[in-house]
């Protein structure tokens, strides 16, 4: 496993070098902009007209500033690593060295920009990233100092040149020291430039929305999926979250957008060494339009990978997984198990597993238990973190039914993780006419199962906001979640959820979110709720 250190987090070493070399970038195109606004050093401009036509000293200054201009624009494709942005600030650099030395000699801010390109030059391995420059978006604090870099210059112009009385025909004059003339030249054209960059981010910008995965993501998808063992991945079948790939397309992450909040659903799948890479990856896909990255479910044993991004950790609640090695109906401890199971066939009931390829055969009686299954609940369906009832998804998987008299009245789809190593369902729904504790019998009949099928271990779901400790010292999110547990039984069954899967003596994984702190949790949680409930209206609803 590589060490922390080959990973890139926003404290360290290969980050500072980039903000060092976005700063420096933005510093040469202001000093581009504030030499093109100050009159020559004496005597520089009487030894350029000995060797330059006029035409050449007027041209290099105005292109001069419009360099500028360019630059302050493009350290900010610099601070977010883009490869385009690297060869245009490096052309731009050139083209700047070029102007400042042809306009005025200007050896200083020329010696300044040679600094930054060789600087440049040795950083290219840094510049990886193949956004497009004009899809994201500039923050309030970029668009600010833009302003204020073009501003002080002509500012200092004024300042510099305020004994030259204004005039419509100094707009026109061409001359060796009409060197306020080519300040107000050069400042509309550096302004024009910054304009027209903001016309086209206008123009051209729309909010991201998460793309919906082709077949071809759904196909690289489910191979990466097969190469590891846990089954909450299946998720990304539902094609109701985007898909964040490595470069390789060795590992992906699913992922949802909801108002500002960008969130993650577990770890990303694939290889343990691609997952530094991935989390990077998605957090700066997340600042490219003002988002905030949250990762939702994410599992102990590698909280480690996010904290090494600066993200604050929270607790979520607990996972229960059933060691099905163990899981028996014989003995003392099998006999609660054994009375579910006698009970259903004193009601007639029987179970079954439907292999994937039948399904479709039955897929409209499974369509009508899950209609009365909302109907009788009063709900509507999630989504994101939660299946939902759609054909071409539960037409995937192995389906385990429990029939009465040949009638499908309970059914749970089934995953089955690669390796043998963990089963689990996601949709689990019954009929109003089912026996009674049809659901906890078709658990065990499923578990039971998964144990002749030689899987390890059954992956039970999450009990939310279960586990935290009861201490005064403790976060006020963990006092919050505490006390929510066990008094918000009204609104939600949190108790009595972890008190039904404790049936099955599971052992429980404690599940987080990460997220990047500073007071944002309400807000992450909010939009979080949303997207799983489909907007911000369904929260409420049951």
């Amino acid at each position: 496993m590589p060490a922390r250190s080959d990973y890139v987090g926003y404290g360290s070493r290969r980050a500072l070098t980039v903000s060092a070399l976005s700063l420096l970038t933005f510093l040469a195109g202001a000093g581009l902009l504030l030499s093109g606004a100050m009159p020559a050093g004496a005597g520089r401009l009487e030894r350029l007209d000995e060797l330059l036509p006029l035409g050449v000293i007027e041209a290099s200054h105005f292109f001069g500033s419009v360099v500028g201009a360019a630059l302050l624009v493009l350290s900010q494709g610099l601070a977010r690593r883009l490869d385009a942005a690297y060869y245009f600030t490096a052309f731009a650099i050139v083209v700047g060295i070029a102007t400042s030395l042809l306009k005025s000699f200007g050896y200083e801010e020329a010696l300044l920009l040679l600094t930054t390109l060789v600087v440049l030059w040795r950083a290219r391995p840094m510049f990886d990233r193949r956004a497009a420059f004009f899809d994201t978006r500039f923050s309030a604090g970029w668009i600010a100092a833009l302003a204020g870099a073009l501003g002080a210059s002509i500012w200092l112009g004024l300042f510099a040149f305020k004994h030259v009385e204004y005039s419509r025909e100094l707009w026109w004059q061409f001359e060796l020291h009409g060197e306020a003339s080519r300040f107000l030249r050069a400042s509309v054209g550096a302004a024009m430039a910054l304009l027209l960059v903001g016309v086209a981010r206008l123009v051209g910008y729309a909010p991201h929305e998460a793309p919906v995965p082709s077949d071809h993501d759904i196909e690289d998808a489910g191979r990466i999926i097969a190469s590891q063992s846990s089954t909450f991945p299946f998720l990304a079948y539902l094609r109701d979250k985007a898909l964040l790939f490595n470069d390789e397309r060795t590992a992906f992450l699913m992922y949802g957008v909801q108002g500002r909040t960008w969130v993650a659903l577990g770890d990303p799948v694939g290889p343990d060494d691609q997952m530094g890479g991935l989390i990077r990856q998605f957090i700066e896909r997340c600042d490219d339009f003002g988002g905030v990255p949250a990762f939702y479910e994410i599992g102990k044993a590698r909280l480690h990978r996010y904290a090494d991004f600066g993200l604050s950790l929270a607790k979520l609640g607990e996972k229960a997984y059933v060691d099905l090695n163990s899981f028996t109906l014989e003995g003392p401890q099998g006999a609660k198990y054994r009375q579910v199971v006698r009970r259903l066939a004193k009601d007639g009931g029987s179970f079954r597993v439907v292999e994937a390829p039948d399904v479709p055969q039955i897929l409209s009686e499974l369509r009508s238990v899950s209609d009365d299954w909302l109907a009788a609940k009063g709900t509507a369906e999630k989504g994101f973190s939660l299946g939902f009832f759609d054909e071409a998804y539960v037409r995937r998987f192995p389906v385990g039914v429990v029939e009465v008299s040949g009638r499908i009245l309970a059914f749970a789809n089934i995953w089955q993780g690669s390796g043998g190593e963990e089963l689990s369902i996601d949709l689990m729904r019954y009929h109003h006419d089912a026996p009674g504790n049809v659901m906890e019998a078709l658990i065990v009949h499923l578990m039971l199962w998964g144990h002749d099928q030689g899987y390890h271990r059954f992956a039970l779901g999450m009990a939310p906001l279960s586990g935290f400790e009861h201490s005064a010292t403790v976060s006020l999110w963990s006092r919050l979640g505490a006390f929510l547990y066990e008094h918000g039984e009204t609104t939600y069954n949190f108790q009595g959820l972890r008190a039904y899967k404790d049936k099955f003596k599971p052992t429980w994984e404690p599940q987080y979110l990460a997220f990047p702190g500073g007071g944002r949790m309400p807000r992450v949680l909010a939009d979080l709720s949303a997207l799983v409930a489909g907007g911000y209206w369904k929260i409420f609803q049951k």
